[in-house]
């Protein structure tokens, strides 16, 4: 990442490199200020050092707790009437009330500016797709249980949909919860794997079948986690983001008090597509950053380094490899901040429906935009790129963290398949209002 005043091209964005934006105002750019400084003096200074040793200390997540820098995970707009209530009035000098997607946006960009998704991943995952569920689908009773402890970063959730044998096919999830004689408990049996967080989580948001086959039989309940009885989890060794805490966890008979229930029995489908929609735009912001990353270590690398009695930058063919690499990531980078400004334009639901076949879009073309400049950076570093340690480790790191992007949250594939069955529902939805009704001569 370039710290000059002078940015190394691709660097930062074009509105943080000194060129004008429609989007950004004066709140947005006090608050990049304040969040670029906490996060480097408590992330991004020893993030490197805790992706080597595979995770991050305790410490880390209550300092992020403490100066409410939790709560940005949150969809916006933020649940002010509950964060007020519970004494959390401001983000390092933003109120609650004025913060919109667009600061999101900034925060995401912020915590991905190492390069790597672990220690960024270790603070965000369960506020971001965790919690989002409960707020939304979930009764005032149970916001009453949970919010207070989870909101301030008291205790810990996640989200648990993703199985050993359904990923992107969620209408397949096999763990099952079933209401004991008297109905009072459900009784959860199955496996949940590749659970970033889960690891730490008291909680999770998780996805059951309480009925039939198929999507109409799935729910979602709040199902405590760790140290509860029955629950056994461990630590999966994954090719990236691994100070995330990526999960394996087996569920043996875990009663779990009835009244957990998130919404309605039969609903869980609809919960999970809905919260998938944040969840894959936080990928695509994020992981716009690590692309940036690659590319900016890249340029700075060969402007440097010699070869062939020359520097590597002077060399046609390595000017353009980064070109290439480089309108793909300015590209993207416009989608995903024209995607932040629609939502805050619209309402939830508005973007939805509007957004969704667009969000899984974005998302799958951030990943194959993020693999084209991590490949980019690692060829141009050569041998050092392929190297664990030394000038060319943050290459050969980013690289390893692409899978991460074009997996989890719906797999490149079913994403952009997703994306036009989307659009065209939307397409045929729109018509069909518009047509005149059988028999009627208006016109």
């Amino acid at each position: 990442m370039s710290s000059s005043t002078t940015p190394v091209p691709f660097s930062e964005p074009a509105w943080l490199a000194g060129l004008p934006s429609p989007y950004y105002k004066e709140t947005h750019r006090k608050w990049q200020k304040k969040c670029r400084a906490f996060v480097e003096e408590h992330l991004l200074a020893n993030a490197m050092e805790w992706e080597r040793e595979e995770t991050v200390p305790d410490h880390v997540f209550p300092t992020f707790a403490k100066h409410n820098m939790l709560i940005p995970n949150l969809p916006a707009p933020l649940p002010v009437e509950w964060l007020k209530r519970l004494g959390i009035n401001d983000i390092l000098g933003t109120p609650v009330e004025e913060w919109d997607y667009l600061h999101t946006g900034i925060y995401l960009d912020e915590m991905a500016r190492s390069g790597l998704g672990g220690p960024g991943g270790s603070m965000t995952a369960g506020h971001s797709f965790g919690i989002p569920p409960i707020i939304k689908f979930g009764s005032k009773a149970l916001h009453e249980k949970f919010l207070p402890d989870l909101l301030p970063g008291k205790k810990r959730c996640c989200i648990a949909i993703t199985e050993p044998g359904a990923g992107s096919d969620v209408a397949n999830i096999a763990t099952t919860a079933t209401k004991t004689p008297d109905d009072k408990y459900y009784v959860v049996n199955g496996e949940k794997k590749w659970i970033t967080n889960g690891f730490w989580s008291d909680y999770a948001a998780m996805a059951v079948r309480t009925g039939g086959p198929g999507a109409a039989g799935l729910s979602m309940i709040v199902c405590p986690l760790k140290g509860y009885p029955g629950v056994k989890m461990r630590r999966l060794k994954v090719a990236g983001q691994i100070s995330a805490g990526t999960t394996y966890i087996e569920l043996d008979d875990v009663k779990v008090p009835v009244e957990n229930l998130i919404g309605d029995e039969g609903m869980g489908m609809r919960y999970i597509m809905t919260n998938f929609n944040h969840e894959r735009l936080l990928i695509a912001v994020s992981v716009t950053r690590q692309a940036r990353v690659a590319l900016s270590a890249a340029i700075e690398y060969v402007m440097k380094r010699e070869a062939f009695g020359k520097t590597l930058v002077e060399q046609p063919v390595v000017r353009h490899r980064l070109a290439k690499a480089g309108a793909e990531l300015e590209s993207l980078q416009a989608w995903v901040e024209q995607f932040l400004y629609h939502m805050t334009q619209l309402s939830k639901a508005e973007a939805d429906v509007k957004l969704g076949g667009l969000t899984a879009l974005a998302k799958a073309r951030a990943g194959i935009v993020f693999n084209e400049c991590a490949q980019t950076a690692v060829l141009l570093f050569g041998g050092n790129g392929y190297t664990r340690t030394g000038q060319g480790e943050i290459a050969e790191r980013i690289y390893r963290e692409v899978p991460g992007a074009r997996i989890p949250g719906g797999s490149e594939d079913v994403m952009l398949d997703l994306a036009i069955r989307q659009l065209v529902k939307n397409y045929r939805n729109a018509s069909k209002s518009l047509e005149r009704p059988s028999g009627s001569s208006k016109l």
